[in-house]
């Protein structure tokens, strides 16, 4: 397996770290990468991808956003467009030209954002689990209670609060008890993921405020800020929507909306996964994504 370099990249608002896997043949190009939000980084969401993509020929890069890994806090609020701007300067700082995005989560909203404003500069998109696709916090009869509980409890501070708490009372047990409705499959649910959110959220033992400051912006009364699903037909790029069948926060069906609202996409539903589809079942979404990759590569 291809190993990641550890680099950092030296913006205006200041330094980013990411991580880099250089293919050991001619490349196909370059393939950025974008992790989710709460407690995540480009290690832990794309640490087990990275170098199988890179053992396929791509070059291969995912930057912690910043605030979360090892990239400082960054000097600006966080907000949705501000996230997306950061992506534009992390592309034109390593001078990417023509390469596939691909984002989780958060990062897939990102990462819509982004294609929707320099359409000209993606070749390819790679969605999972992606925001920006639903009008709420999540959908079906009781989405409307979630959304507004959701909001008054950021509004009053509980979030943030209960965010500092548990990271300030991380532990093997807690971790795995609390990932369980993301991280379906209990094989995938690894003692070495286990050790590496631990340390995560040790890292940050006052809590996320960036995915705070995201979640206050983006969370209004009854629904959210943002929601790409009317620009999607916009996108000519080919797509590829990867979702987890059981994804209580991006259903299978608001994944298949998206699919369908694309121009050039495909849907691949992987079986029993929750949000963090590619470690819940990384064989299945490394595989389509290669296959994805291999033809936009012809």
């Amino acid at each position: 397996m291809i190993e990641a370099i550890r680099q950092t990249l030296i913006l205006n608002s200041g330094s980013v770290s990411y991580l880099e896997w250089n293919p050991l043949v001619t490349s196909h190009g370059d393939i950025l990468l974008l992790h989710g939000g709460g407690y995540d980084s480009a290690s832990l969401s794309w640490g087990g991808v990275g170098g199988s993509l890179a053992e396929a020929g791509w070059h291969v890069l995912a930057p912690d956003t910043p605030g979360y890994g090892e990239s400082a806090d960054p000097s600006w609020r966080c907000t949705q467009d501000r996230l997306v701007q950061h992506v534009d300067d992390v592309v034109e700082a390593l001078a990417l030209d023509q390469f596939v995005l691909a984002g989780l989560s958060m990062g897939g909203g990102m990462a819509l954002g982004y294609t929707l404003n320099h359409p000209e500069r993606v070749r390819g998109l790679v969605l999972l689990g992606s925001y920006g696709l639903i009008d709420r916090v999540t959908e079906g009869f009781w989405s409307l209670p979630v959304h507004v509980l959701t909001w008054a409890m950021l509004k009053t501070g509980l979030v943030a609060h209960l965010m500092r708490r548990y990271a300030r009372t991380a532990s093997p047990a807690s971790i795995e008890k609390g990932i369980r409705s993301i991280v379906r499959n209990a094989e995938s649910r690894t003692p070495q993921l286990i050790d590496e959110l631990v340390r995560e959220t040790r890292r940050h033992p006052n809590g996320k405020a960036v995915f705070s400051q995201w979640q206050d912006e983006q969370y209004l009364l009854t629904r959210t800020r943002t929601n790409y699903l009317p620009l999607l037909h916009t996108i000519t790029k080919p797509t590829v929507v990867i979702n987890g069948e059981r994804d209580i926060g991006i259903s299978a069906a608001a994944a298949a909306r998206a699919a369908a609202a694309l121009t050039d996409s495909r849907l691949v539903i992987v079986p029993g996964a929750g949000h963090w589809v590619q470690r819940d079942d990384p064989e299945v979404v490394l595989r389509s994504m290669l296959d994805f990759l291999g033809e936009i590569s012809d």
